[in-house]
């Protein structure tokens, strides 16, 4: 068995977006810039704030951090993000979620520019995404797919199994798999036997939220488990939606959590924000 190291993984990726950062900052006098968007005081929302800041840092990219309070209005919250849109030193723009009730999501997220839609939600990235164009993709499944390709893990003529279906990691995952030519199943709650079609998988994603949910009696001898899953375990203690211990033995690859996929996807944001500064500054 082998143990992905997805921390290893983004300590790399973080110094290839940091050469490509400098190389852009050399050749047009610009650094990337990502724009983080944080309404209200959400205590875990601060943290994620906190650590992309800091993964700024780390790639070279410059951050610009933008507080607005709890109550917030709607008109408030849309003119901040129209200022970002037409800054040219922003690149991506970021807005926390989740967002205090008064506002909608999708309202907000539909006034960052395409081309700024660092996090790949936006429907034309979804879109380019379905149809193989280029276009920025969400970053927790495009950090799995780095994992697989950095660990030589081949895809193509695989039987890939995604369980979950959300629009953040389960349909995105699925279309990016399926672009690079695996045999892609979704699972979900409404799945009939969903064990059977697990245990037909060559490449196993679990990103459902539910703790130690995937058993050794779920998956395939000599599977690849990539484990999407951050929930708490009965003690308390961080885990995720696959039960490490029961499974590790019956796979070739496995991610841990923590320590797996989760560093991948602050960094595959940074990624994201650098391609975007890049086709900004070679237009």
């Amino acid at each position: 068995m082998i143990l992905i190291d997805g921390k290893a993984v983004s300590a790399e990726i973080r110094a290839e977006v940091k050469a490509r950062s400098d190389a852009l900052e050399q050749k047009f006098g610009v650094r990337p810039g990502l724009a983080v968007v944080l309404i209200g005081d959400d205590p875990a929302s601060k943290v994620y704030v906190r650590n992309k800041v800091k993964a700024c840092e780390e790639s070279g990219i410059r951050s610009f951090a933008h507080y607005l309070p709890a109550d917030a209005t709607r008109e408030e919250a849309i003119s901040l993000l129209r200022k970002l849109a037409c800054d040219e030193k922003v690149h991506g723009i970021l807005v926390q979620l989740p967002l205090p009730k008064q506002l909608d999501a999708q309202e907000l997220l539909r006034e960052i520019p395409v081309e700024k839609d660092v996090d790949g939600f936006s429907a034309e990235n979804v879109g380019r995404l379905s149809l193989k164009q280029e276009g920025t993709v969400a970053c927790t499944p495009l950090g799995v797919m780095e994992l697989l390709k950095r660990y030589k893990i081949s895809v193509a003529g695989k039987r890939a199994v995604v369980v979950g279906r959300s629009n953040i990691v389960g349909k995105p995952m699925a279309m990016l798999l399926m672009n690079a030519d695996a045999t892609v199943t979704v699972c979900h709650s409404k799945t009939a036997n969903l064990p059977e079609e697990c245990r037909r998988a060559d490449i196993l994603v679990a990103a459902i939220g539910k703790a130690k949910f995937i058993g050794a009696d779920m998956v395939k001898e000599g599977a690849a488990v990539i484990d999407v899953g951050m929930d708490r375990d009965e003690n308390g203690k961080l885990c995720g939606d696959v039960d490490f211990e029961a499974v590790k033995e019956k796979v070739s690859y496995i991610t841990p959590v923590p320590g797996g996929v989760g560093p991948m996807t602050v960094t595959m944001l940074m990624y994201n924000a650098c391609a975007a500064a890049e086709r900004a500054l070679q237009k």
